[in-house]
């Protein structure tokens, strides 16, 4: 024990070993096998349950005290820990023949086998038709607060505690009740907060490693393991037991509060922990084991759900932020004096980001709108900025934590979110919110002075739990992690902004040009993985419904279509691209004969707009042919021409023959809606379209302006046919033939997608990973022959295992949205990049380059 004159502070209890306390609860009893199964340790108690001391246990094979069934079913169970913090159950299992059933829980110890046994309830429910029950009415909430509301309920309805509180962990650790289910006339702890100390660290961490916590009596004495300390003097990790006996400190807490019995559920969002259902009971009470594992299963699937949410409105609001980002890039773009204007770019940005005011440093001007700091204030700001790491957002809520002189104008301005737009000079956007002057309710003085107790000199539970308020002053309401990613995607977009204003001089146009393609790099890799996810959600979520089938196949077949358009005006960097190579792409996704569709004319280049505007003209065009035309039959032709007039506007003409006879459409579809109007009204130009009845003629004319001259004499070739959802273009044969592969992406619905592909080319087996983790365990599991990396994961990159592939000698190739921008090691700069969203075509194309195939595989 320390000494009165210790120091003591917060991190007293942090210390304290909470998972070696050598004891568990009496509720039931515990055995630590040896790795040859020999008795090593048990609970003190274990006769009042088996009938068997101690010592006449330790020692012993457990083999001779259990029946051989049990511990048939006790080394399977032991087979399928997979992980070092799983547990396995077995319920109503009879450890002896004709004696009393057991629920037991089994689970690995350092190199102990730990067996924990409590006599079995005998009540055997519908644990499915529960659980089901349970998540129904989870997914009916509209809302998070109806959500955290019906958890409780659930919790609470099916262990009968008191009081069942959904708590919220802040970032400090500190944490807040946002949602309870009370037994009436109790009191109300909805809306408190509690210290982080109330929570200690290494709590939190058991917390995340065993997922179901329960103290069933905070009277009851502890019942000590036998022997305390192994061979080599060490204590028996009760990390993940059940039935871990409760540290002092924590059943003080509990009687100061007036509990008898508690239970924790952790909830676990994106490996973090996000909270728990903190249950409390005011006598003691002990749940069934089985009532215990549904509850834990129910908050695991609580955790999934709630993940699932917070990602959705997280998705949402990044979606509509980038959109803000991409309008405020193309306003500046046609306007560079906008970025001068404060009250202008403080409105596009805080409909982004929520703000007071909007403050601009650029090369030592600055200009202001709406709430800021005064000006001398600000410069303080822009000096204490400079010191931070450069190219970096950096936002706090309380600014007098860098400035002091800050807290002389938090009314006005508390908290700031910086936006660097330069390195050499810095240049900020500064976004500022002002004091949020608040009531925080918190259960007890959360600063109260140390006091010795019965605990030693250490921070002692609080013995009063009464409500108690502080005054929060000079902070502003925090910036959120969406908020602080949305800032990185309006840091790209002003970086862009700022350099094009200041492209002067050669050697700071080079520079510009270099950050322009990194910018268009990352705004391909956007519209790359959103045009490859929304392919990948339409043709995995494939309807039963016959119209709505047809539907889904005319959208995909569009969305498609934008999809080759895009490759092709981003294989130049986002420049134009030849009007042969849209004709041979939608030609090949179509018809088997290329003979059938005739292209005819000088070639020419289309700007982005005008290829992505023509490429769903064409798509229209030839749907319908394929349909109703001259494409539907095999003796019918299209013929496609274009030739430049005076003027430099160029006349594409579009000839149906040898089809069967046309009729005009009795509606006007959307498709209809795209030939007939799309040029006109995105490229100001025209268009016309005859129903003649012996085949459609139409005649497009595209204004000079989005045309220029080829600088070679055909487009590129089309050297894979690119399939179509609904048309029977046939697929490369199989470059995949007998290899098994490794696919590693971290978006399902594009991984799905790209796994359907990857098995029409032929694979024999597709292992799929979203972490590198799992990537190398398949790799030293299942051994791939071959690989597909996605280069960004996250926060991660897939290098590392790109360097095991590369050890092992195995093939693999990098796919991105960044296309040949993208950034490789050097060890790896030579390889292969398939430019997403992924095709067949493009797919087959890499692979048969990287596994050196002869054409005639692919032909």
């Amino acid at each position: 024990m320390k000494a009165a004159s210790d120091p003591v502070d917060l991190t007293n209890c942090d210390r304290e070993p909470i998972h070696i306390l050598g004891a568990i609860q009496p509720i039931g009893f515990l055995i630590a096998l040896t790795a040859d199964w020999i008795v090593a340790r048990t609970s003190a108690n274990v006769a009042e349950f088996i009938g068997l001391s101690p010592e006449a246990l330790i020692g012993t094979p457990l083999a001779d005290v259990v029946d051989a069934k049990v511990i048939h079913d006790l080394r399977n169970r032991t087979t399928m820990l997979r992980s070092p913090d799983a547990v396995e159950r077995i319920f109503a299992c009879e450890l002896i023949p004709g004696s009393p059933r057991f629920d037991v829980a089994i689970h690995m110890s350092g190199g102990s086998v730990v067996i924990e046994a409590e006599p079995a309830s005998g009540a055997q429910g519908d644990a499915t038709g529960t659980m089901r029950s349970m998540i129904a009415r989870l997914d009916q909430c509209a809302n998070l607060p109806a959500f955290f509301r019906e958890g409780a309920r659930q919790v609470r309805a099916l262990i009968g505690f008191d009081r069942v509180m959904v708590y919220r962990f802040a970032q400090d650790g500190s944490g807040e009740v946002v949602a309870e289910a009370v037994k009436a006339g109790i009191g109300s702890f909805m809306g408190l907060r509690y210290p982080a100390s109330d929570i200690p660290v290494q709590a939190r961490e058991l917390y995340k490693r065993n997922l179901l916590r329960i103290i069933t009596d905070v009277d009851a004495d502890p019942v000590r393991i036998v022997p305390e300390r192994d061979e080599q003097g060490r204590p028996l990790d009760l990390s993940l037991s059940i039935l871990r006996s409760v540290s002092p400190i924590h059943i003080e807490y509990l009687k100061n509060m007036g509990v008898a019995a508690s239970m924790s559920l952790s909830i676990i969002v994106d490996g973090r922990l996000w909270g728990l259902f903190a249950c409390h009971h005011y006598a003691p009470r002990c749940p069934s084991f089985e009532r215990r594992s549904v509850s834990e299963l129910f908050a695991q699937m609580f955790s999934m759900r709630l993940e699932s949410r917070e990602r959705q409105e997280t998705v949402e609001y990044e979606r509509r932020a980038r959109d803000i980002s991409d309008q405020l890039l193309g306003a500046v773009a046609s306007d560079d004096a906008l970025l001068k204007d404060p009250d202008w770019l403080g409105d596009i940005l805080t409909h982004a980001i929520p703000a007071d005011g909007v403050a601009v440093w650029l090369a030592g001007n600055y200009a202001f709108s709406g709430v800021t700091p005064p000006t001398e204030g600000f410069r303080k700001i822009v000096r204490a900025l400079n010191a931070t790491a450069a190219g970096k957002v950096f936002a706090t809520d309380h600014i007098a934590s860098i400035v002091p002189e800050a807290k002389d104008f938090a009314a006005d301005a508390a908290g700031m979110l910086a936006i660097p737009i330069s390195r050499s000079p810095r240049d900020y956007v500064v976004l500022f919110r002002s004091e949020m002057v608040r009531s925080v309710r918190w259960a007890g003085d959360p600063h109260k002075p140390v006091e010795y107790g019965p605990n030693g000199p250490r921070l002692t539970p609080r013995e009063s739990f009464a409500e108690w308020k502080e005054l929060v002053e000079g902070k502003s309401e925090p910036f959120t992690p969406s908020e602080l990613r949305v800032a990185e995607t309006l840091r790209a977009t002003l970086i862009e902004v700022v350099l094009r204003l200041a492209d002067e001089a050669s050697a700071e146009r080079r520079q510009a040009g270099a950050r322009q393609e990194v910018l268009i790099a990352e705004l391909n890799h956007r519209v790359r993985n959103i045009l490859g996810l929304i392919r990948g959600l339409i043709r995995q979520s494939q309807p039963s419904d016959e119209v709505v089938k047809d539907f889904v196949k005319m959208v995909d077949g569009r969305i498609h279509a934008l999809a080759r358009a895009h490759n092709q005006i981003t294989d130049d960097h986002w420049g134009p691209a030849p009007m042969q190579a849209l004709i041979d792409a939608e030609a090949a996704a179509f018809v088997d004969e290329h003979e059938r569709v005739v292209s005819e004319g000088e070639p020419v280049m289309l700007n982005p707009q005008a290829y992505s505007t023509m490429a769903l003209v064409i798509h229209e065009l030839v749907t319908n042919s394929t349909k109703y035309g001259s494409l539907s039959v095999p003796e019918g032709k299209v013929t496609i021409s274009w030739d430049r007039v005076e003027g430099g506007d160029l006349t594409i003409r579009w000839r149906e023959t040898g089809g069967p006879p046309v009729v005009a459409p009795t509606r006007k579809g959307f498709g209809t809606t795209i030939i007939d109007r799309s040029v006109p009204y995105d490229l100001g130009g025209d268009a016309r379209i005859d129903y003649a009845m012996d085949g459609v003629e139409a005649v497009f004319r595209i204004p000079g302006r989005h045309v220029s001259n080829a600088k070679v004499a055909a487009g590129p070739a089309v050297r894979f046919p690119r399939s179509s959802v609904g048309h029977s273009a046939p697929a490369p044969d199989a470059v995949f033939a007998g290899q098994d592969v490794l696919l590693l992406e971290d978006s399902l619905i594009i991984a799905l997608d790209a796994e359907d592909i990857a098995t029409r080319l032929g694979a024999a087996s597709v292992s799929t990973a979203a972490s590198i983790d799992a990537a190398l365990d398949i790799i030293e599991g299942a051994r791939p022959s071959v690989a597909m990396l996605d280069i960004n994961l996250g926060d991660h990159t897939s290098f590392p295992v790109a360097d095991r592939l590369h050890e092992l000698g195995i093939p693999f190739l990098f796919a991105t949205g960044y296309g040949e921008q993208a950034q490789l090691p050097d060890p790896h700069r030579g390889r292969m990049v398939v430019q997403k969203p992924y095709t067949l075509e493009n797919v087959a194309r890499a692979m048969h380059d990287l596994l050196g195939l002869p054409d005639a595989a692919v032909a």
